[in-house]
């Protein structure tokens, strides 16, 4: 108490100080018009009328008759601790320890810097009815009064100020902010993070939400749909010219291009630094389609591409690519919220009542084609697609989508027995290409849905089919020898049937449309027997190299199909893919080349996924297995891919974790080792919970060694394989979402967003018992 009253002193004496004259006498003023008690006269007689003591007795006496008014002698005591006399103070503070606890914790609670400032604000309120004199002279210095002293309340109050240990010995109440965090923290702890939880809500909101399709049962193979509305394709936006500075030079003097000029102009210098401009087709390609869209005037003066000089344009745009990378967050957020503004808009359509998510609303904007490979195309110019050359597919009953102002589509059509909304004719072809829905619509679904149904009822024709291309081996007809051999290929291999190609397209092949060239037969090679040897480019220009033995029948029939023939000529030369796939329809109703492939990659991941699984398996290790089994599946399909371009760069990063992490190891064990002496020497409680907590240690740090080596052996082996092709089109999702609910490995390590939003259906309706 007594350092309470020495603290209270000094700040009354700062208060006290800060008061002019003009501020007593103001003080008095409003004195006189209140009533005090006598107590408070005693109080001002014994040691003079401050302005605090007035404070008091202005809010003792407001509004209230002095028979009214009960003056607790605490707050007497913090009130008028600097105007009473020591014996007074004495008096009072032996009244203090007399009170209850109740009363001495009301005590506390109120401080006096507290009460001051409520009797600055009384006094305010009060002066507000003093003339506007003084108002104006005394309204400032009352407010940085105030101010400061509710500065100095505040930080009294704050909990960092508070003593831990109280001079009274008494523990420190928490203050209202303590209590309301404390109550926060723990109703946090029970209930969880509302933010978290408001996410998850939206989520489990958005899942509710989402069309179960696959409920209804399935359409009819015609109509696809009942209504279709939608907004259209987006059209890419006008070229802006380049600015005036950056201009095209021609034989080294500078050339003001036309707008149609120099957007092409544009497309082959941002390819400057690609290993495409640099081949001579693609740069004969660019250069005849861009002198056909030139004006005469620059047709006469540009006649060789050797003489045109790009480099300025490049750089403007290699600067252009740095500024975006280096754009404030800011930045980044205006062009992430155009895009969603762009989806919500266009990457929508309504069908059948259901809001359902369209794939490619944005048509691809001009440029150069690449091509895949050596293609005989590259360079060629990819005109600017106009609503005038897209087709609009939607409802009767639906609102039609407005073209571009200025423009019209070349038609609007209803046909519900296609699933596209836009189409338009691509220059470098002559092919239709098309807007399609999302693969995790409901259409794309139920294709999916047909094909994997259609290669799992071939597991039960499968066996009759094989016996009848054996049969055919041995048929006197050319034809059917030949067809019978090709069935086989594409059974065994996982071969695609192949398409007639034109001149015009690239030199690749599949089973129909191999040449001699495309085959080396080996009486025996490697301790094998009858073993083909395959090299030819597939799709994608990707090889295929492949050495097979095959049985002795199949390699008599190639020797006599290659026989009196030269290397440009088709093996196959008396079938075509069409003929092949009306043959394998009339085995089995919905039967393909494609549909071997599918039964083919399903059954081998299938068997694969028994065989590599075993019981006791970490997590990552059954990741491990699965990953195995689907590159099984993606050499069976020959799809491959170069290695990445960062591969080496996180293989070192990986392999330096793996070694920092055995290092930790062997510090571990060395304190294991440390804790087991110390334990044996001297076993205690202390000793004993160190010991398990160091096995603890090494046994954690033993796992994620596991773990990341687990990473290592699966990079390394998918190095060149391409997993997500036969992943997302070849492998029927059940098996992979069955396989997870049997061996309790989450969903998300096998598909990603995306990849669990197309197989929604397969997710949803397959068990653990499923098998292909």
């Amino acid at each position: 108490m007594k350092l309470e009253k020495e603290k209270q002193d000094r700040r009354e004496k700062k208060k006290k100080s800060k008061h002019s004259s003009r501020d007593r006498e103001k003080d008095s003023e409003l004195n006189g018009k209140h009533k005090p008690s006598s107590k408070m006269k005693q109080s001002d007689s014994q040691s003079g009328v401050s302005s605090f003591s007035s404070a008091v007795n202005c809010e003792a006496g407001a509004g209230d008759t002095h028979e009214d008014v009960k003056v607790d002698p605490d707050e007497r005591n913090d009130g008028q601790q600097k105007s009473c006399s020591p014996e007074i103070n004495n008096n009072n503070q032996e009244k203090t320890r007399s009170k209850s606890s109740k009363q001495r914790h009301n005590h506390q609670e109120r401080t006096a810097d507290e009460q001051l400032c409520d009797e600055d604000e009384n006094l305010r309120s009060q002066s507000s009815r003093n003339s506007n004199q003084v108002q104006a002279d005394d309204g400032p210095q009352c407010e940085s009064v105030k101010m400061k002293k509710k500065k100095r309340v505040k930080e009294e109050k704050s909990p960092e100020k508070h003593d831990k240990n109280p001079p009274s010995g008494r523990k420190r109440k928490k203050s209202s902010s303590e209590h309301d965090k404390a109550e926060k923290n723990k109703k946090m702890k029970k209930d969880g993070d509302p933010e978290e939880k408001k996410k998850e809500k939206g989520k489990k909101d958005e899942e509710s939400d989402k069309w179960k399709w696959w409920e209804e049962g399935k359409s009819s193979d015609t109509q696809k749909w009942s209504s279709l509305e939608h907004k259209g394709p987006y059209f890419p936006p006008e070229y802006e010219p380049l600015p005036d500075n950056i201009c095209f030079n021609y034989d080294g003097q500078p050339v003001k291009l036309s707008p149609v000029t120099e957007e092409i102009a544009t497309f082959y210098a941002k390819m400057l630094d690609h290993e495409y401009t640099s081949k001579e087709v693609f740069q004969n390609n660019f250069f005849c389609d861009w002198r056909e869209e030139m004006t005469k005037e620059e047709r006469k003066l540009i006649k060789t591409l050797s003489k045109c000089d790009f480099s300025q344009i490049h750089k403007y745009f290699v600067e252009k690519s740095e500024e975006r990378k280096n754009m404030t967050k800011e930045e980044k957020q205006v062009l992430k919220e155009e895009a969603s503004r762009l989806m919500e808009e266009y990457g929508y359509c309504l069908l059948d009542g259901h809001r359902e998510k369209i794939g490619n609303f944005k048509l691809e904007p001009p440029g150069l084609f690449r091509g895949r490979g050596e293609h005989p195309k590259m360079g060629k110019l990819k005109k600017r697609i106009q609503p005038e050359d897209v087709t609009i597919n939607c409802s009767q009953d639906s609102k039609i989508p407005a073209p571009p102002a200025g423009h019209r589509w070349k038609r609007v059509q209803h046909d519900n027995t296609v699933t596209w909304l836009a189409s338009w004719l691509e220059n470098i072809h002559g092919r239709p290409k098309y807007i399609m829905l999302n693969p995790s619509s409901k259409l794309k679904g139920e294709k999916d849905w047909q094909k994997y149904e259609t290669a799992r009822r071939l597991k039960m024709k499968v066996d009759s089919i094989r016996k009848q291309y054996r049969r055919d081996w041995t048929s006197r007809e050319m034809k059917i020898r030949q067809r019978g051999v090709a069935i086989y290929f594409i059974d065994k291999l996982a071969l695609r049937a192949g398409n007639e190609k034109d001149d015009e397209s690239a030199d690749t092949v599949g089973c129909c449309s191999l040449r001699v060239e495309h085959i080396t037969l080996h009486r025996r090679l490697d301790a094998q027997e009858h073993v083909v040897e395959f090299d030819f480019l597939g799709k994608d220009s990707i090889r295929y190299y492949n050495k097979v033995p095959v049985e002795k029948q199949v390699f008599k029939n190639l020797k006599l199909f290659i026989k009196h023939k030269d290397p440009e000529d088709d093996l196959f030369d008396r079938i075509t893919t069409v003929k092949l796939n009306k043959t394998l329809n009339e085995s089995m109703p919905g039967l393909t080349a494609k549909v071997f492939r599918t039964f083919n990659a399903s059954t081998t991941l299938q068997d694969q996924l028994n065989k590599l699984t075993t019981e006791g398996m970490t997590v990552e290790e059954k990741i491990l297995s699965y990953n195995r089994a689907n590159r099984a599946v993606a050499i069976l399909c020959n799809h491959q891919r170069a290695a990445p371009k960062t591969f080496e760069r996180s293989m070192q990063l990986l392999q330096e974790k793996i070694q920092k992490k055995k290092e930790q190891i062997e510090e571990a064990k060395k304190e294991l080792k440390e804790a087991k002496k110390a334990h044996k020497d001297a076993p205690s409680d202390k000793s004993k919970k160190l010991l398990e907590k160091k096995e603890k240690a090494v046994q954690r740090l033993g796992d994620q060694l596991k773990k990341l080596q687990l990473q290592e052996t699966d990079r390394e082996e998918n190095k060149v394989i391409a997993l997500g092709t036969s992943k997302l089109n070849y492998l029927d999702p059940r098996i992979s979402v069955a396989w997870c609910k049997k061996h309790q490995v989450p969903i998300e390590k096998i598909y990603n967003k995306t990849q669990r939003d197309k197989f929604a259906w397969a997710i949803d309706m397959t068990d653990e018992n499923f098998q292909f």
